[in-house]
């Protein structure tokens, strides 16, 4: 077995990684995801296409602290009416964002991709459809006080596998990349790879 780095800060990546009895280290990556993302909307790319690439930055970062170690990047964009969304700065700003998807759908767009040495060996989106049920702005008030900051730390101001699950009236796609990591086509990778017992 190979040694394995998760490069994110998500507690819930490492968890789904952990179930899945993958072994591995976490290593924070160290990048400007504004500054890559930036020539990739200025192309006229979209919310995908800035997953992936921020994915592939930050596996190349640690990479390049790591060069021995296989590492796997992260990351989740959210696409609503044309634009991509960031994770809300405070609370008031993600109470307006639930306002906004209220009632609405949007696009989760999770990315992952494994690099070795610098070198990109693989990278992989999923999209997945959300639909927000009609949110009355007192229950949205209600749960943003229940959920606690912790919701700031997802670019839609929910978590499905808590309370945020209330918002959704419909989801289309992946369940593990809803969370933040398209975790089947991973590990099948990584088997591939022999990089996990298969």
């Amino acid at each position: 077995m190979s040694d394995l780095i998760l490069a994110s800060k998500s507690k819930h990546r490492a968890q789904l990684l952990e179930n899945a009895g993958v072994e591995f280290q976490t290593i924070s990556a160290q990048i400007d995801e504004r500054e890559v993302e930036a020539p990739i909307l200025k192309a006229g790319l979209g919310a995908s296409d800035v997953a992936e690439v921020l994915a592939i930055a930050k596996a190349t970062e640690v990479s390049g602290r790591y060069s021995a170690s296989f590492v796997i990047g992260c990351d989740q964009t959210l696409s609503f009416q044309g634009n991509l969304i960031h994770k809300p700065k405070d609370m008031e700003e993600a109470h307006r964002r639930l306002l906004a998807l209220s009632g609405k759908s949007h696009r989760l767009n999770s990315a992952v991709a494994l690099v070795s040495n610098g070198e990109v060996l693989w990278s992989y989106v999923e999209s997945c459809q959300i639909t927000f049920r009609k949110l009355d702005p007192a229950f949205i008030g209600r749960y943003t006080s229940s959920a606690g900051d912790k919701i700031l730390s997802s670019v839609g101001a929910y978590q499905i596998e808590g309370i945020g699950i209330n918002l959704i009236e419909k989801i289309e796609g992946d369940f593990f990349s809803i969370i933040g990591l398209p975790l089947l086509p991973l590990l099948a990778e990584l088997r591939n790879r022999e990089l996990i017992d298969g």
